[in-house]
């Protein structure tokens, strides 16, 4: 961590030994102390396996994560499934993917639903999990390097990645998920995006939270990592060969305004996952492509106080829209047909 102009704090390290469980010191899957420790900027701590990484590894950005979850659980909590629409499930559910886990909570749920199956989730850094079902394994891997799991996948599954990648490197993260699926499996991704709107016009025109929205935008697209992929990834799926492509698109409350008892839950942990998670999406992309010029941390923290006195005012009715698509691999068949369409 030279390079960073960081020294590491021996204290907080040792706090952070708790991170790594048992269950992950084993010949398959060895992660050095650099890796869980990471390194720290702007009192934020970052993953060390690739170069760069927007969003922080600790704590804070583990809690939102874990409110995201909760919240598409609340949004879904109707279905017999909340996890996942893929028509795939029972003994056809062998081998499952999470690829950017995160905190590890959508791998954990899968694996207790789907007992029989073995669950995987692959992320830059290792979720502060200390225990799984047996059936779940977590990883530490740079996903874009070459798979060397050895069975294809029934299902691989991606959430809240926008920004995660270069346009270039989502293109192939999508072929690698073809490629690593059988004939037959399911491709599913759940997007959200980052603009916030309000049905009753009860958000003024002028404010911090658009302000944010733009400076997110514009910082985003100077990193290489555009906040578009909310926009493309459907398409991106079916040119990648992927076919029975379904698109949802829903509204997620942001705040305990909404009158539906199951909304209006789904939109208090949602306010807190954005409470939560709002200065791990900002402050890599403000301190170092800030509009414009980069901004110090001070400066990020008094923009986000005011943000959030916004979006937790209870005169804004506020929502913003979650894309979900899932799609098949096509059979060997139906590829032979779609080449001798053409």
């Amino acid at each position: 961590m030279k390079d960073k102009g960081l020294v590491p704090d021996p204290d907080i390290y040792a706090v952070n030994e708790s991170f790594v469980p048992d269950d992950w010191k084993s010949e398959t899957t060895s992660i050095a102390s650099s890796l869980y420790r990471g390194y720290y900027e702007n009192g934020r701590r970052y993953q060390t396996l690739r170069e760069e990484s927007y969003v922080p590894s600790d704590d804070q950005q583990f809690e939102a994560y874990e409110a995201g979850h909760i919240t598409a659980l609340t949004m879904d909590s109707h279905r017999d499934n909340p996890l996942f629409r893929s028509p795939v499930g029972g003994k056809d559910l062998k081998h499952v993917l999470d690829i950017g886990t995160g905190k590890g909570s959508w791998v954990v749920d899968v694996a207790d639903l789907f007992p029989t199956a073995t669950v995987r989730g692959v992320d830059l850094f290792p979720p502060p999990i200390k225990w799984m079902p047996p059936n779940c394994v977590l990883e530490v891997d740079d996903i874009l390097q070459p798979w060397t799991w050895q069975q294809p996948f029934d299902l691989i599954h991606m959430r809240f990645l926008d920004a995660a990648f270069t346009p270039e490197e989502n293109a192939q993260l999508y072929q690698q998920c073809y490629d690593n699926l059988r004939p037959g499996g399911w491709i599913e991704q759940l997007e959200l995006s980052h603009k916030f709107h309000s049905e009753d016009n009860s958000w003024p025109e002028q404010c911090h939270l658009k302000d944010w929205e733009r400076l997110m935008m514009t910082a985003a697209a100077k990193s290489r990592r555009p906040l578009d992929l909310y926009h493309r990834f459907p398409s991106l799926i079916k040119q990648s060969g992927f076919v029975d492509v379904h698109v949802e698109e829903v509204k997620w409350p942001v705040g305990p305004w909404p009158r539906d008892k199951q909304l209006k839950e789904a939109g208090s942990v949602n306010q807190a996952h954005w409470l939560t998670g709002m200065e791990g999406y900002s402050m890599y992309l403000f301190t170092k492509f800030g509009s414009p010029t980069s901004w110090s941390k001070e400066e990020v923290h008094v923009h986000l106080a005011r943000v959030r006195k916004e979006l937790t005012d209870p005169r804004y009715h506020l929502y913003h829209t979650v894309k979900r698509v899932w799609a098949r691999k096509p059979m060997p068949d139906e590829v032979i047909i779609k080449i001798e369409d053409k």
